[in-house]
């Protein structure tokens, strides 16, 4: 049975959250959590690490004082330009590209390159990348386990190859959004155990077959500790440092970029917002999925993320989850089916084979949540 937070929305079935005795999540108790937090020591901590970066050992690279892993979104594209204009730091953007490269996400990429950044975008061997997506949509019900892979891996590859001391990942998702926090220390430092664990959910290195060699998946392979430890490369959480609202993050980006490009039906499908996650085509499948697996969609997860920063009260948000969550993604199906090289037909008996028989019932030809917010 489905339980749900009785401060958000969101349900017991989201992977590796958890529920006190009063039945709140583990987010929203983190995010009563911050309101402790002097964010203005904080601050200052932070403003140690950019002097420390400042003056860095002469064996680091000069040029490039740290890596931010980069999509072009309101979230990572905010980190850069504040790094830039109010820290004065010159950080490398490191994009790991999109699965399938849609005009609004190019856009926003642009739009920020104009401000002055250098960047890298990672453009993974096509065949790879569409036959891993395919096989983890089949096996897994979610096709981006290969980029969660790359995702995570290109900056801190990058940096290790370029001497690049930091890199400044956004915000820590365990505890933000609901989940397992293997130690105290990986709120401030990624952990490498949950970025395998929790982030891929596997080491890429299993994903050789006939078709797949080890050298095709390099891009995908996460450094070990080992290497991390001696390059003496440090990967940050900027949400440790300053108190995360993706909402905030937006308004700072229309500020800054006024030409920034949201959602251009004016919604995203799946949710009521337009501004989020906005620069791959396949995200509505993504998303979609996460509603199939767990019983909760895209509104949701939207909704939960206001609540827990004061900007929306639970009833609204459960409005827009019955009104949107079970939306299906149409837009760019014909796109995804050719990625996926999938038949309509197939497309549907995957999505069906993914419903948890916990909390979905069939009804004559149609699918139902035995329980819903």
């Amino acid at each position: 049975m489905i339980l749900f937070c009785k401060k958000c929305i969101m349900p017991n079935t989201r992977p590796r959250i958890g529920f006190d005795s009063n039945n709140i999540c583990n987010a929203c108790l983190n995010s009563e959590y911050k309101k402790k937090i002097n964010w203005n020591q904080r601050k200052k901590e932070f403003t140690q690490l950019i002097q420390d970066i400042k003056n860095r050992d002469i064996s680091f690279n000069k040029n490039y004082d740290c890596i931010v892993p980069w999509s072009g979104g309101k979230d990572s594209s905010s980190i850069a330009l504040k790094l830039k204009f109010e820290f004065g730091l010159n950080p490398l953007l490191v994009t790991f590209s999109p699965l399938i490269i849609n005009e609004c996400g190019t856009h926003n990429r642009e739009e920020v390159l104009k401000k002055g950044f250098d960047s890298i975008f990672v453009r993974p061997n096509q065949k790879v990348a569409k036959e891993l997506a395919r096989r983890f949509f089949i096996e897994r019900g979610n096709p981006k386990v290969a980029w969660d892979a790359g995702v995570n891996t290109a900056p801190m590859l990058i940096a290790e190859k370029m001497k690049i001391p930091i890199v400044m990942y956004a915000e820590h998702g365990e505890s933000e959004y609901g989940g397992l926090v293997l130690s105290k220390e990986s709120y401030k430092i990624r952990d490498t155990r949950e970025v395998i664990e929790h982030q891929i959910g596997d080491y890429p290195e299993n994903w050789v077959n006939k078709d797949i060699s080890i050298k095709d998946l390099a891009p995908y392979i996460y450094p070990n500790l080992e290497q991390i430890n001696q390059s003496k490369i440090r990967p940050f959480y900027f949400s440790y440092f300053f108190k995360w609202s993706m909402m905030e993050n937006f308004k700072y980006i229309e500020k800054i970029l006024p030409n920034f490009m949201t959602n251009p039906n004016g919604r995203t499908e799946g949710t009521f917002t337009n501004f989020d996650s906005l620069d791959d085509k396949i995200d509505s499948l993504y998303y979609y999925m996460q509603y199939i697996k767990f019983g909760f969609g895209r509104a949701t997860r939207d909704a939960c993320r206001l609540i827990q920063n004061k900007q929306m009260k639970r009833e609204e948000a459960i409005k827009l989850a019955r009104k949107y969550d079970d939306e299906f993604p149409k837009t760019d199906l014909k796109e995804i089916l050719k990625y996926l090289n999938l038949s309509e037909f197939d497309f549907e008996e995957i999505i069906n084979k993914h419903r948890n028989s916990e909390i979905w019932k069939q009804q004559g030809n149609s699918w139902k949540l035995i329980n819903s917010i």
